[in-house]
């Protein structure tokens, strides 16, 4: 938390202690606890503006998506993500799944979320959801953290297999990660995508420690230089106001990462 922020509420919830400050410039931050990190940065009436780097991150990711007519996002935050979304794709249907309760009544009153006709929150397990989900996505987005990390059910290899189970076709699978500096089980995660998936790409975010993995059921053949046209042209398609291919850092097919050991990761009763 930052000098020139105010506290506009602190919640412990069942899962987290849940804390929303704006800062002099009428930004709200979503945090779980007092020094966690920012989950959320909303600005209220733009749902445009995407303050955290990773965020600014994803829409890169349409680069490998053909149709995009229903996505899932599992972990909603402040919900910054779904809002742009729906603001930018006017017939999209958005799926989000929180497990908290609280998040989504605190996204509501001062992040300025809300659901409608097109954007539905279920509030359950992200990892139930999907095992039983009759939906078929284009993209399912991975965004579900507790207040240091990603719960440990949502990384293994049988939970990925039931994601790829509920992704269209040409569906694509797209996680934020901590990079290897801050997380010791990187490479067992990046082992364990790699088993459950055909292929995968990773962005490397300009905040330190961040990564963003794509997910694909088939081989790709893409170029850093390949997805940053692709990301301008769906920028200027949209209108996104901005040319999110500036925000792509380093780029790569996982077959190119240095990997240090590791081993897929799996539920522990399967050994």
């Amino acid at each position: 938390m930052q000098k020139n922020e105010s506290v506009l509420v602190a919640r412990h919830s069942p899962f987290n202690l849940i804390l929303v400050t704006e800062d002099g410039s009428g930004l709200r931050t979503l945090r779980f606890g007092h020094d966690g990190v920012r989950q959320s940065v909303v600005k209220l009436g733009d749902p445009q503006h995407l303050e955290l780097p990773y965020i600014s991150v994803l829409p890169n990711c349409l680069a490998f998506v053909r149709n995009l007519s229903r996505i899932l996002i599992v972990g909603l935050g402040g919900g910054t993500l779904p809002g742009f979304f729906r603001s930018q794709f006017l017939h999209l249907e958005i799926d989000v799944v929180e497990i908290d309760p609280d998040v989504l009544e605190v996204a509501k009153t001062y992040c300025g979320f809300s659901e409608d006709a097109r954007m539905r929150v279920h509030v359950e397990d992200g990892r139930d959801f999907i095992e039983r989900c009759s939906n078929r996505y284009d993209m399912i987005i991975l965004d579900g953290f507790d207040a240091e990390t990603i719960p440990r059910h949502l990384l293994t290899l049988e939970f990925l297999q039931a994601v790829r189970n509920a992704l269209a076709p040409e569906g694509i699978a797209v996680a934020n990660v901590w990079g290897r500096s801050l997380n010791r089980i990187y490479d067992h995660m990046l082992l364990t995508y790699r088993e459950a998936f055909d292929d995968l790409y990773i962005f490397d975010v300009p905040e330190p420690g961040t990564k963003t993995f794509v997910a694909l059921q088939g081989k790709q053949s893409m170029s850093r230089q390949e997805v940053i046209k692709r990301a301008a042209e769906i920028s200027r398609e949209r209108g996104f106001g901005r040319d999110f291919g500036d925000s792509i850092a380093g780029f790569r097919n996982s077959d190119e990462e240095t990997m240090r050991g590791g081993e897929v990761l799996r539920d522990r009763h399967g050994g």
